[in-house]
């Protein structure tokens, strides 16, 4: 009866007891610090749904007052920043292809004639919307600056311009993206999260799982080398990562009905150095981390991170500096943007490399540290 009753001293013990291997398992309590740390730093201060201060390319083909009047009210706008001024209509397309800016402004060679004709002439706002929440507060912005600014100047004869209901008219073009459509970005996406989660997952347990098992001190006592562990432990795992991708494409395709613009043998290719990337980080946790527990923390940890500062769930270039520098060094970041250039905008290998290098130097680093950790002993 003494056993079934509820006992106080009994239940202080238990929880004296947790809070000794709490203690003990620092893994484990620094997770629980962490995580809430990195997700209230993340939310509140790296997270904005309305992105300003957006990388913008000027083309003006007419060098007038007004052209002048309205490409400085863009540098001085929250929205745009200028930071090219591009000199031909395809150098517009190239540097919007290529992620270089998100917007391009064009002031056709005839604005200001037009203009003082009463035609309204067209003011051309052209946007990468392959993320299109990364756009929309902008393109709404455009009209009402440009409009403003101009009106400063339609002063003396020309006042009864501003008098019609507008002097000109803005036309954007959301490229990539027309209609807006969210799962055109999300799809595309999903393919470098789920890499992310399921191949650092696989492989950080690799090794844990040898040591707990006891086959680890088989290993140990062969003349392999650590490089030919690690290599091994990986190869058969791309294969699942390729048909992961394999598996991505065809619902974009047939149930989401994303356009595939690109080369998907292009892209298959260099989703090989993504897979081998995140399998060696997950070799490295694995090599760091006493046992399989210990290895899913630090995959989770390495995840979290991954999914919110990579621009996958939010606009990148809407955070502040210090998170995109934080999201720079992340693989994710430049595997989503190879992704949705391939599949979205045509983009070749030349339009990718940018992105490719940053990659092939996390692998490096990686498989560095990961050979590095093996331990040789069971110590």
């Amino acid at each position: 009866m003494n056993k079934i009753a509820f006992n106080f001293h009994r239940f202080l013990a238990v929880v004296i007891k947790e809070f000794i291997q709490m203690r003990r398992d620092r893994m484990t309590f620094a997770m629980m610090v962490g995580v809430p740390l990195i997700q209230l730093t993340l939310f509140g201060f790296a997270i904005n749904s309305n992105p300003k201060h957006l990388p913008t390319a000027v083309y003006a083909a007419d060098n007038s007052p007004f052209s002048r009047t309205i490409v400085w009210s863009l540098r001085n706008s929250s929205y745009f920043d200028i930071t090219r001024e591009a000199h031909s209509e395809a150098e517009i397309k190239t540097l919007l292809a290529e992620n270089k800016v998100q917007f391009a402004v064009t002031v056709p060679v005839d604005f200001s004639r037009k203009l003082l004709r009463g035609e309204k002439p067209q003011l051309l706002l052209e946007a990468d919307a392959t993320d299109p929440s990364a756009v929309g507060f902008a393109m709404s912005a455009i009209n009402t600056l440009a409009l403003t600014v101009v009106n400063r100047d339609l002063t003396g004869p020309l006042a009864k311009l501003r008098a019609s209901p507008q002097p000109f008219t803005v036309v954007t073009h959301q490229h990539y993206n027309p209609e807006s459509i969210s799962q055109y970005n999300i799809v595309p996406g999903l393919m470098g999260v789920i890499l992310t989660m399921t191949m650092v997952m696989f492989t950080g347990l690799a090794i844990t799982r040898e040591r707990e098992s006891g086959t680890m001190e088989n290993l140990l006592s062969t003349p392999v080398h650590p490089g030919e562990v690690i290599m091994g432990k990986i190869v058969p795992y791309i294969m699942v990562g390729y048909i992961q991708v394999f598996l991505i494409l065809l619902a974009a395709k047939f149930l989401f009905d994303v356009p595939i613009v690109g080369s998907v043998p292009l892209l298959l290719g260099l989703a090989f150095l993504f897979i081998v990337a995140h399998l060696t980080v997950g070799i490295t946790f694995s090599t760091i981390a006493q046992n399989q527990r210990q290895a899913m923390q630090m995959g989770m940890f390495f995840f979290l991170p991954n999914i919110l500062l990579s621009g996958y769930m939010f606009p990148f270039r809407g955070m502040p500096q210090w998170a995109q520098s934080i999201g720079e060094c992340l693989p994710l970041t430049h595997f989503l943007r190879i992704v949705r250039g391939i599949l979205l905008k045509g983009n070749g290998l030349a339009e990718c490399a940018p992105d490719l290098w940053p990659i092939a130097l996390f692998l490096a680093v990686m498989l560095t540290l990961g050979i590095t950790r093996y331990r040789q002993t069971l110590d």
